[in-house]
């Protein structure tokens, strides 16, 4: 749409951005050096009529420097497809009032604070209105109003060229691409059918199906090469993400050359999510944060958006810190621009929360204890889909995740694709109840546990699988079945379970198919000396159901399971919603303990403003005595005393997010 001539004076009016970037201001933070920032998103559209008229250099100013993010991510494009700034090229949105941009460039610029955009890349409504041409094609024939075209001129003939007017406009640090892997779908245009070379199938079961469904994940690939590269042949300095890019919703090897990578997770248990996201991302090798939304959803309640106050933005942000992540929180201004006073106390609270933390959490090492197995061969496989949010398929991982985390042990993640160089690290390695890891995972897992390690393995086709080499007998084949555990208030562990017979395996647990556990019980879980390691197996869905029910019962049953056969290098005594996590820094032991004590879990008590504190809670560790060690940020040096096997401290109270260092 083009612009009015009073509507140019208008933005002729505003600041230079590009000029005061230039002039001698603090350096800027790479993104990988980048800590702690901001994101805000409008997601212009066509009925918008006061784009960035509260936004002024006195506001902006006031909110930087109260908060004193690393970086600030601001909207240049949301999923309508309208541009938030005064583009040459377009649509600019029709209710533009100030040049926000500017407005940020040059006050994030003044105070050496990184601007990047949120812009949104496949998805692209108004560009598909406008070109119909340039839309995927859905099975159906029919063009798609939102996705546009991998395959098609749409990101060359706007994207970059619109990427590449605001890099040089504002002089960005760079572009957060967001409505990209997770809004990708199979695209039936002429020009994919054609490269595919016969006919596509048009759903699961189909011939072909599998094989049609990667050649649209490598076009994926090639898109985002190519505007990467592009841009970062045009501006070098410029940097890249695609959002959820190489997290578990694409649990691939990183290969392509994004600069970061990142993902905005959301939703009721928004910890059980990031500890998942977190743990995966943390073994990429690339830098990476986690993106928490400063407020619920509207679809978890009645009501619509429901904000969150600083404490429980506190809990989130230490489960992304602790594995040594960036994070940020995101805010939706008023459609002028304008932030409520309330929010910018609240960003500023949580900014000094994580600024106390961060000389111990921000680039530390993980030390290996347990490792739970994320399968991207069994989502590909199984998921009917590009790419994820997965929904349920990848319970089984975050369930036995959120399992371990409740028996105080620390745990990691590790993606199938990096298993055999990692695997010999880990005492322990959980392979979850994923229903086709693959002949190569399980073979990899099976020369770990030969080789000395302890490998739990869940789930009813994965016992199926190895029965044959573990010296027990399948019965039938996996079947949904009433399970009842005998433990605690007894665990129902209803789902998909194997019978098996245990043959020359030892029986560990049972599990009964009614509420009577005096008779008629079936194997629960087996035991098999396996070379110089033992496997433990479980045929049945725990992960999944400790996802979904969060039972004591279930976590008893997976604890008693594996306590024998696991000495942790740090014990630690506390209630099951401490969340221990052990890394290193420099010479440093890390043991962070995170409160999670009354984290939000349901849409009808959305917010959390009261995190009661935990305490005494004690420390073993094993062998020697530390040299040094204290409890940061407060620096409270910590007393030892000889204990069973090594010596224990006892922390008398655990408020938020604490840090045991010690130097051994």
């Amino acid at each position: 749409m083009p612009l009015t001539n009073l509507t140019r004076r208008r933005f002729a009016a505003c600041l230079p951005a590009a000029a005061l970037a230039r002039q001698s201001a603090p350096r800027r933070l790479r993104r990988a050096e980048c800590y702690f920032g901001l994101h805000f998103d409008l997601h212009p559209n066509e009925k918008d009529t006061a784009l960035g008229r509260d936004v002024t250099p006195e506001a902006v100013g006031r909110l930087l420097e109260r908060v004193r993010p690393d970086f600030v991510q601001y909207d240049a494009k949301g999923h309508p497809g309208w541009l938030g700034w005064p583009s040459d090229i377009g649509p600019s949105a029709p209710g533009i009032v100030r040049d926000s941009l500017a407005v940020w460039r040059a006050e994030t610029a003044r105070r050496g604070i990184a601007l990047f955009i949120h812009f949104s890349g496949v998805w692209d409504s108004e560009a598909v209105r406008r070109h119909p041409e340039w839309a995927r094609v859905s099975h159906d024939g029919k063009p798609d109003t939102r996705q546009t075209s991998t395959f098609g001129p749409y990101v060359d003939q706007l994207m970059i060229p619109q990427l590449r007017e605001a890099a040089t406009k504002y002089e960005l640090d760079g572009a957060w691409v967001d409505g990209e892997c997770w809004a990708t779908h199979p695209d039936y245009c002429d020009a994919a059918v054609r490269a595919f070379g016969r006919p596509a199938p048009k759903k699961a079961g189909e011939p072909g199906w599998l094989e049609w469904l990667e050649f649209n994940r490598e076009q994926f690939r090639r898109y985002v090469r190519h505007y990467v590269e592009e841009l970062h042949r045009s501006h070098p300095q410029f940097q890249v993400a695609s959002n959820w890019l190489y997290s578990t919703m694409v649990p691939e090897k990183p290969e392509l050359p994004v600069d970061f990578l990142s993902g905005d997770y959301l939703g009721n248990a928004s910890i059980s999510t990031a500890r998942l996201e977190a743990r995966y991302l943390g073994q990429t090798g690339k830098p990476w944060d986690l993106m928490a939304w400063g407020f619920q959803q509207a679809d978890s309640n009645r009501v619509g958006h429901i904000f969150k106050p600083a404490p429980q933005l506190m809990q989130e942000a230490g489960i992304v810190l602790a594995q040594s992540g960036g994070f940020q929180v995101y805010y939706h201004p008023a459609r002028s621009g304008h932030f409520e006073d309330a929010h910018v106390d609240i960003m500023s609270e949580l900014a000094a929360h994580c600024r106390r933390l961060q000389k111990w959490s921000q680039q530390t090492e993980t030390v290996p204890q347990i490792a739970v197995v994320f399968s991207k061969e069994s989502l590909y496989r199984t998921g009917n889909k590009l790419f994820g949010g997965w929904g349920r398929l990848s319970d089984p991982a975050r369930g036995w995740i959120d399992l371990l985390l409740a028996c105080q042990w620390s745990v990691d993640v590790l993606p199938d694709w990096k298993l055999r160089q990692a695997a010999a690290h880990y005492p322990v390695i959980v392979l979850p109840d994923w229903e086709r890891p693959g002949e190569e995972c399980l073979e990899t897992l099976l020369d770990y546990a030969r080789n000395g390690g302890v490998l739990l393995v869940s789930g009813a086709h994965n016992a199926q699988e190895l029965s044959p080499r573990l010296g027990f007998r399948a019965s039938g084949e996996p079947a949904r079945a009433q399970a009842w555990l005998r433990h605690g208030a007894v665990g129902n562990a209803a789902g998909v379970w194997l019978d098996v017979e245990a043959g020359e395996a030892r029986l560990l647990d049972e599990r009964y198919p009614e509420l009577n556990t005096t008779r008629e019980g079936k194997p629960a879980a087996l035991g098999v000396a396996f070379g110089k390691g033992q496997i433990i197996v479980v045929p049945g869905p725990v992960g999944e159901v400790y996802a979904a029910t969060h039972a004591a019962a279930i976590r008893d049953f997976g604890r008693a399971l594996l306590q024998p056969h696991f000495r942790p290098l740090v014990q630690v005594s506390a209630p099951p919603t401490v969340e221990v996590v052990l890394r290193r820094k420099n010479a440093e032991l890390l043991v962070h303990l995170i409160n999670t004590t009354a984290m939000q879990v349901a849409g009808d008590f959305a917010t959390v403003d009261f995190i009661p504190s935990i305490g005494p809670i004690r420390l073993t560790v094993q062998g020697s005595r530390p040299k040094t060690a204290r409890l940061e940020p407060a620096g409270t040096p910590l007393t030892w005393r000889a204990a069973s096997g090594g010596w224990q401290a006892e922390i008398p109270r655990l408020d938020l997010h604490s840090v045991a260092v010690m130097v051994r």
